[in-house]
């Protein structure tokens, strides 16, 4: 199954409702956020919610005790600030499609990341997404070392500015065919080759559990190259209930036990009519 939902065309239809505003300190009258047990730092990902204003989904996020409203764009940062929250991953200057495994891409991205990541740490936002591109025919070796040989130029200005580039995997199954980071052994490779702590996975559970299973031992044996990771209902991307094959409170302990203290963005896209319900119920199952 494939949600009929992109992640680009909903930020599209979020761009339209987002209400951008300043970055004044939280008002003194806003209500508590909710007390979780502090062990996962918990962030949610704004496309999934086009039919909410972004303005509104900061505020029920803050109420949820989320941390952070992700995978946004400048524009909409102050919004995110003005609730007290972050922008745990924030948007970057290339595409799924169009990424780090094609040496004349390499000019270009370098110039824009140089742009991107000083702005996200102004913000003081900890990390920036990017991408490696499809294969379009390319062997994924000469894809490893097209990438590693461009995110090497580009990790010493996130290193200056304590931003660190998270690379995506995702499923070439399903959703994005051709994508050439499908893989986690080869993403860590990336990691390893470029040698940077400023360089780490986004290691998508979904993605990952269409692409390989066995969730649990490959997050155990790749933590160290993981900054970040994403939920989403397998098969369909849809609510981490027990309605789909992936059992989560089990992920979450795992996650838990390696001492991990980043970011756990929750990015399925809501079957439900009471679309934050289901992200108050998603919390509440990741929260371990």
């Amino acid at each position: 199954m494939k949600s009929p939902l992109s992640r680009r065309s909903a930020l599209k239809s979020l761009a339209t409702t987002a209400l951008v505003c300043g970055a004044p300190a939280v008002p003194a009258a806003a209500a508590e956020p909710a007390r979780l047990k502090g062990n996962i730092h918990h962030s949610v990902s704004a496309w999934c919610y086009g039919g909410i204003k972004l303005d509104d989904l900061c505020a029920a996020a803050r109420d949820m005790g989320i941390e952070s409203v992700e995978l946004l764009g400048p524009d909409d940062w102050p919004t995110v600030r003005k609730h007290g929250l972050v922008c745990a991953m924030c948007n970057g200057p290339d595409s799924i499609g169009y990424g780090w495994n094609r040496v004349d891409h390499h000019d270009k991205l370098v110039a824009d990341f140089e742009k991107a990541i000083p702005k996200v740490a102004e913000f003081g936002f900890p990390n920036i997404i990017t991408f490696s591109g499809n294969r379009r025919g390319m062997s994924d070796e000469e894809g490893l070392e097209h990438c590693a040989l461009g995110l090497k130029r580009i990790v010493p200005v996130a290193e200056k500015h304590k931003v660190t580039i998270i690379l995506e995997l995702l499923n070439s199954k399903v959703d994005h065919k051709d994508y050439m980071a499908d893989h986690t052994a080869w993403g860590a490779e990336v990691c390893r080759r470029v040698g940077s702590e400023r360089l780490k996975l986004l290691y998508d559970i979904y993605h990952m559990q269409i692409m390989e299973g066995d969730v649990i031992r490959t997050i155990r044996d790749n933590i160290q190259y993981i900054g970040h990771f994403h939920t989403g209902g397998n098969p369909g991307r849809h609510e981490i209930d027990d309605s789909q094959e992936i059992y989560y409170p089990a992920v979450m302990r795992a996650i838990v036990a390696t001492g991990f203290k980043g970011f756990v963005g929750q990015e399925f896209v809501p079957a439900a009519k009471d679309k934050l319900a289901s992200l108050r119920k998603a919390i509440q199952i990741c929260d371990v």
